[in-house]
């Protein structure tokens, strides 16, 4: 993931290097400039959220419940977890998660 963003960001700069490198472009109206930052940040903000799963599915190896569902406790397919490492519910459990926030 992180060879990944650097590659995206043509090396090792982060995202608000690279939104505030959107302010030197003066032939660039203000709506357009308005926007890329805001995507930089979107993109950062989703970034930060991915790196963080990572780093506690990593931690749950550690504890040894890593592939187990923290809503029922069951283990996890294999299928899902190859998906989706950083999976914390079964695929019944994320669903019943995800419910009140669907509109």
């Amino acid at each position: 993931l992180l060879a990944q963003m650097a590659e995206q960001r043509g090396g090792k700069v982060g995202r608000a290097e690279q939104a505030s490198a959107h302010f030197d472009n003066s032939q660039d109206d203000s709506a357009q400039i308005s926007t890329e930052r805001e995507i930089e940040f979107a993109l950062n903000e989703h970034e930060l959220a991915e790196l963080q799963a990572i780093e506690d599915a990593l931690k749950r190896i550690q504890e040894g419940v890593y592939g187990l569902c923290l809503a029922c406790g069951v283990p996890i397919p294999h299928e899902r977890l190859h998906a989706a490492p950083q999976a914390l519910r079964c695929v019944d459990c994320q669903t019943t998660f995800e419910a009140p926030h669907i509109h």
